[in-house]
Parts: structure tokens; C-alpha cells; sequence
């Protein structure tokens, strides 16, 4: 069953002197309920782009975005959304930025209520004990647990993450990569989650199915479903059979304008 269906989507930018740029062009794919789902490609592909249509910033120049078989009109409370940067109100606490994300969504509970589910999910994500910091007093990875633990709380069907991992270092990320899939598989239904990436094996390790971008204006090259059982060890996954294949795919794939700038040799990362 799609959560979300994108039928031949293009988006071009008008700048002030009337000129335009297509930004993305006859986009048509589908998003399952439960689906972790990774869009990847270079720089300037749409990636971003893609996700701010459907958290309704910004709207198709042709095509529609179906949301439970609605058209995506607007912003809305029925979608989770993970950025980049860490959207923290540095006034805030942890505890008190989550608490404010949840009164919105639920305007019937408590503060009483609002401050135990941020706690809650505050604990999955690693920090108990730090409820009451501050933004400026926690680490980025810090930051950025919050940030999903917010988008989490609000118990919404769909995430939207935006490369939510690419400003931290490569040990926090791992260690973010692990809580957000434990996270996912923990409830008694999966959310829907839609990741952009520039990182293959990222993309590779969480996902159900990875869309690749062309260069711009951004098409869809190549849907390629990621078959390999969950629970997934980290240790282990890449002894996978057929995960070289899958990712030497993907790399070349994510590459190919380079290598038909270089003769067409095929790129192995």
C-alpha cells in the first residue's frame, strides 16, 4: 500500500528577472507504508528539493504528491521532519523543544503528558540525564538525537529526514544510524521514512529501497531495492552475499557523468 505517490512531477525556479531553471523533471515514483526509503544523487540533483514538496514548502510547477491518496496542498502536522540542522530553539531545553512540537499535535494532553512522552523519547535516544541542557550545552550528535527524538514523539506516520547525519563526525554517525533503525523496528508499526543522502553505504545500511538521482534537473535514474533480512548487524553486513555487487551498482550509478568524463571506465569504491 503507497504511503506516498509522486506522479510526473516537475519543478522549475523562477528567478526576479523572469528566467527560469527546471530544478525537477516528470518525477513518478511510489513510497510503501513502513518503507525506509533513501533518495541519493549529486549535488544539485533535487534531493532536498523532493523533500520540501512533500512537506508541502514548496509545490509542483506540473504533477500532484499523494498523501494517504490526498494531494499535498500545504504543511502539516501529519508529517515528521528531520533537517540538516538541528531546528533546536536555543532557548529551550531538550526536554521543553520536544514538549513544544508535541502541543502541537496533541493539544489535548497535558504539560504533565507532553513532558513524560519527551522523556521517554529522549531515554531511546541515549540521553537521560540531559532533559533540562540546552541546546549550546549538548554536542551536535547530541543535538541531532534530539531533533529525531522530536520528530519521532510526534507520532506521525511519515519522516522526512534531510541528510540528517552529514554534519557529525563518522563515529556519531554510526552510533545515529543504529539508534534511528532500532527506533524504527521498536514500535508495533513502522513508520514511513523518506532519507536523503549523499552516503551509499549509508543509504545501503538503512534503506528498503534506494532511488538514485541524475545530475540536473533531476530525474529518477534507477529505483533499487535493498533485499538483505533485518534485523541488520552492522558487523556483518557487508559480507552480505551480493553486497559488493549492490554497492559497486549503486557507485557507478551515482558516478557515471564523472566516468564518461574519464572514458567510461567504471568507478569501484
Amino acid at each position: 500500500m503507497s504511503k506516498l505517490v509522486v506522479k510526473n512531477v516537475t519543478l522549475n525556479y523562477v528567478n526576479e528577472s523572469k528566467s527560469w531553471t527546471k530544478a525537477l523533471e516528470n518525477l513518478n515514483f511510489s513510497v510503501d507504508k513502513g518503507e525506509f526509503l533513501s533518495i541519493i544523487g549529486p549535488s544539485g540533483c533535487g534531493k532536498s528539493t523532493i523533500l520540501n514538496l512533500f512537506t508541502g514548502l514548496l509545490s509542483a510547477s506540473e504533477g500532484e504528491i499523494l498523501l494517504d491518496g490526498k494531494k499535498i496542498s500545504g504543511t502539516g502536522l501529519d508529517r515528521g521532519v528531520v533537517f540538516q540542522h538541528y531546528s533546536l530553539f536555543p532557548w529551550m531545553s531538550a526536554k521543553k523543544n520536544i514538549s513544544f512540537a508535541l502541543r502541537q499535535s496533541f493539544p489535548a494532553k497535558s504539560k504533565k503528558e507532553l513532558a513524560a512522552v519527551a522523556e521517554e523519547y529522549l531515554a531511546k535516544m541515549g540521553l537521560k540525564g540531559f532533559e533540562d541542557k540546552f541546546p549550546a550545552e549538548l554536542s551536535g550528535g547530541m543535538q541531532q538525537r534530539v531533533a529525531i527524538a522530536k520528530a519521532l514523539a510526534m507520532d506521525t506516520e511519515l519522516i522526512l529526514m534531510d541528510e540528517p547525519f552529514g554534519a557529525v563526525d563518522s563515529k556519531t554517525r554510526v552510533v545515529l544510524q543504529d539508534q534511528l533503525l532500532k527506533m524504527w523496528d521498536s514500535g508495533s508499526e513502522r513508520k514511513t521514512v523518506v532519507f536523503i543522502t549523499h552516503d551509499i553505504d549509508e543509504a545501503i545500511f538503512l534503506s528498503d529501497r534506494i532511488i538514485v538521482m541524475s545530475s540536473g534537473p533531476g530525474r529518477v535514474k534507477r529505483e533499487i531495492p535493498v533485499s538483505f533480512a533485518r534485523p541488520r548487524d552492522r558487523f556483518s553486513f557487508t559480507k552480505e552475499t551480493g553486497y559488493a555487487h549492490l554497492r559497486n551498482e549503486i557507485v557507478n550509478l551515482f558516478y557515471d557523468d564523472l566516468a564518461d568524463k574519464i572514458g567510461g571506465e567504471e568507478v569501484v569504491l
